[in-house]
């Protein structure tokens, strides 16, 4: 039996014991004598006896441990031409100092603080700040619309606002404080105060709530470490609520980090001293746990990048960033890859850097394709690893375990169930289906710690909306298939299956065809109302940077490829070649928004958007 297969068995024949192990390599306060609680369920509790603090297994644990002069923190920030390093004592002090000054406006422990921050060093400071009060922050993406940012005021009600003056994008300035004070203006809570990071690019005129970082932090004393109970809340991080009300991801303390400090080593292959890299934002999950947190958990450096992969100032930013910084591994979007293999097809500005400490690319947030595994394959020459996990989750569902196991990859495919998590693919009557067969994605509870307890202040509402579609449950929203080797295939999001005459297909199977074609550089796929069919799919994409096709005779190919693949049961006749695909600034296609355009549904612009623009230009192709 392989290291793989004997962890993932033993994390589902005996979890007591499995994460008891693992919960060796955190340092307690208390530590605790149980794994899990399920007197409650299906409210599960991980550690329930556990007392730590997170920000100490962050960083003063590793400089009690004689590492203080080691890198922590890389700070590469393109949009600004600057670049700055931090060990991890500089880093622990800087914490403890902003920790000191949150004490001195009166947060403590249980209280919530929203951080408003850009992509700066001072984001990760605020959020070990909080940890290390045993505060609860809750990071929303800098720039968020007033009216989502208003929403969040009112559902965490915090006490205390961090943001900075501006963020800084590749063509625009976005001044933050204006957007506070009208989410102030349309919120019922109001926060005691607000502390301002001011950029010399646009600093902000402060109000008389308003504070000065720098001049608060002047005056601040550093605060010690607070013990925390395991099952005490780290953050809330917002999602999508289908009523609107955004919905609160609870993260607690314990099972995070034995989660997250898990991870790094047995799914990245990454140790203490290693260089680790994600392209993404703190706004977003994969910034909360692999930019911030699972990094610092085990001592590696983290590169925090401000930029863009393309833009800032070309496509050759990332492979500056791996080269100049020595990163074993990088962590992002294929979407990321998508527009840098758009601009250079060929990689011709690949080249010019050295990625010989390169070893692992790592894919996740929406499904990737083959066609952009095999280029990114063929062009760095290392394993590229796509996996598989949610905001809720936390950490990944499924991936190809690099440092337990390293498994044969397989386009198309997130390779296995990490362990503990009892993947099951099941039908609508909720019976479980045989290797090959698609159905909807649900995990056997109880899910392993890491994943989200509850929703911030409503149990019922996390009961309702994944664990009552099937009994004992947690229902992913996603949809896929598991082979005969176990190898798991997630082809989209359940809503992404269309119903064409009677036959259920996935959106995500015929962008796969689409996406193969040598002149599409990206593409979509979404169904759109018929009166005949009930859905009909319509394609969108587009092309590659240089690529001289007839619109009519590229149609043509792909109908008859989607033909050829899926079969003329799909009914795929409807193409057209965009300029760009409306996404999210975490680089999600935004198919459910066009598919309601499409329908003649007066879809609103989602706060999410990355360029509103892209959607006012696709509105009338998409209704026509």
């Amino acid at each position: 039996m392989g290291a793989y297969e004997e962890s993932y068995r033993r994390s589902l024949a005996d979890p007591e014991s499995f994460w008891l192990d693992a919960a060796a390599a955190i340092s307690w306060t208390k530590p605790p004598t149980r794994a899990l609680d399920d007197s409650a369920a299906p409210l599960y509790r991980w550690f329930p006896d556990g007392e730590l603090n997170t920000s100490y297994n962050a960083l003063d644990r590793h400089v009690e441990a004689g590492h203080g002069d080691r890198t922590a923190l890389i700070y590469d920030s393109p949009v600004t031409g600057s670049t700055r390093s931090y060990t991890y004592a500089e880093l622990r002090d800087q914490v403890a100092v902003f920790a000191g000054a949150l004490k001195s406006l009166g947060v403590g422990a249980g209280d919530r603080v929203i951080v408003y921050l850009p992509m700066v060093p001072e984001a990760v400071v605020t959020m070990l700040a909080c940890a290390r009060l045993g505060a609860i922050h809750s990071v929303v993406f800098g720039g968020f619309a007033p009216k989502e940012l208003a929403a969040r005021i009112d559902d965490a009600r915090p006490k205390v606002i961090v943001a900075a003056s501006c963020g800084i994008e590749p063509t625009r300035i976005v001044e933050y404080l204006p957007i506070i004070e009208e989410a102030l203006t349309l919120s019922e809570h109001r926060p005691e105060r607000t502390i301002v990071l001011q950029r010399e690019i646009a600093p902000a005129k402060l109000g008389e709530r308003d504070l000065d970082w720098v001049a608060l932090v002047a005056d601040a004393q550093p605060a010690d470490p607070v013990p925390v109970a395991a099952t005490d809340p780290l953050y809330i991080l917002y999602t999508s609520g289908t009523t609107g009300k955004p919905k609160g991801v609870v993260r607690d303390n314990g099972g995070h980090a034995v989660a997250l400090a898990w991870s790094m080593r047995a799914v990245y292959d990454i140790h203490p001293g290693d260089v680790w890299w994600t392209a993404s934002d703190v706004g977003w999950v994969v910034g909360h746990s692999y930019i911030v947190y699972a990094p610092l958990l085990i001592g590696a450096t983290t590169v925090l990048y401000e930029g863009k992969p393309v833009g800032t100032p070309d496509a050759g930013a990332f492979w500056r960033v791996i080269s100049e910084h020595r990163a074993k591994a990088l962590f992002t979007a294929p979407t990321a890859l998508r527009a840098i293999k758009k601009v250079d097809p060929d990689g011709t500005e690949l080249v010019k850097y050295d990625l010989s400490g390169f070893r692992t690319l790592f894919l996740a947030g929406e499904r990737l394709d083959p066609e952009t595994y095999h280029w990114a394959h063929d062009k760095l020459g290392v394993p590229v690893v796509d996996h598989w996990w949610q905001t809720e989750t936390g950490w990944p569902i499924a991936a190809n375990p690099r440092g337990l196991e390293p498994l044969p990859t397989r386009p198309g495919s997130a390779t296995v169930p990490l362990p503990g998590w009892d993947v099951r693919i099941l039908d609508g009557d909720g019976v479980q289906q045989a290797p090959g067969e698609e159905g909807s994605i649900a995990i056997r509870l109880p899910l392993p710690p890491g994943a989200l307890p509850t929703l911030w202040g409503d149990d019922q509402r996390y009961v309702d909306n994944y664990l009552s579609r099937y009994d004992g449950h947690y229902l992913t929203g996603d949809s896929g298939y598991l082979d005969a080797d176990g190898y798991i295939f997630v082809m989209g999001r359940t809503d992404d299956v269309i119903n064409v005459a009677g036959h259920r297909l996935s959106t995500g199977s015929m962008e796969a065809v689409l996406a193969a074609h040598p002149a599409v550089a990206e593409c979509a796929v979404i169904g759109v109302h018929d009166s005949l069919k009930g859905q009909l799919p319509r394609g969108l994409v587009v092309l590659k940077a240089g690529v001289d096709i007839d619109e009519s005779v590229l149609r043509d190919q792909l109908v008859a490829a989607v033909r050829r693949d899926i079969g003329p049961v799909a009914a795929f006749r409807d193409v057209s070649v965009v300029e760009a695909l409306p996404k999210t600034r975490s680089g999600k296609i935004l198919r459910k928004t066009m598919r309601g355009i499409a329908d003649g549904r007066d879809e609103p612009v989602p706060s999410t958007i990355e360029d509103p623009a892209v959607l006012e230009a696709l509105r009338p192709i998409l209704r026509g």
